[in-house]
């Protein structure tokens, strides 16, 4: 099996929005309408969505691909932080965030999550920025552990819409002094 990660580039549109697709309803908690995924895929994971997140120079988007396959995508987002909550436990000056985050389900445990996760903190480190950022809805427990195990601390909580829904999300955050999940949280 043949892992590798890279930056996504203009063209692979629908390659992330596929992927999206088939992941976003991973993260939202048992329960969520389906309708309302349906919906936050339409709204903010579109071709369309994807060929301005590409063309954004605030955000860097990489894929991981097994077997040539891609499996999995992740998008780095600089710049101001809107959410109240977050901007209350993060400085915005020295962080960036690990906006998304999804892996195929069937590359759970594969090592492929891990691998664009090397490649994610490393694009986060070139940014100039010191600490990472993330929301990870409270009950997505392998998230967590994912999550956990790569440095990040909670330091706070946040709401997040799905359709008509809100959901409570962890806010986590790791220092990027090291891209190899050694690095330490901040605060």
């Amino acid at each position: 099996m043949t892992t590798i990660t890279r930056l996504a580039r203009t063209g692979d549109e629908a390659v992330l929005h596929d992927l999206a697709a088939r992941t976003f309803g991973l993260a939202c908690p048992p329960g969520t309408a389906q309708a309302d995924i349906d919906a936050f895929i339409a709204a903010h994971l579109s071709v369309a969505s994807f060929r301005g997140y590409l063309a954004d120079p605030a955000r860097i988007l990489a894929i991981v691909a097994v077997d040539g396959e891609p499996t999995g995508y992740s998008m780095l987002v600089g710049g101001p932080i809107a959410d109240p909550d977050v901007a209350a436990v993060v400085d915005q000056a020295t962080s960036i965030e690990l906006s998304k985050f999804y892996l195929a389900p069937e590359r759970h445990g594969t090592g492929a999550a891990a691998a664009l996760m090397t490649a994610t903190l490393t694009a986060a480190s070139g940014t100039g920025a010191e600490t990472c950022w993330l929301g990870v809805n409270q009950r997505n427990e392998r998230a967590a552990r994912f999550y956990a195990k790569h440095g990040f601390a909670i330091v706070g909580v946040k709401r997040f819409l799905v359709g008509s829904e809100w959901h409570d999300d962890h806010i986590r955050q790791r220092g990027l002094s090291s891209a190899n999940g050694s690095g330490t949280s901040g605060s």
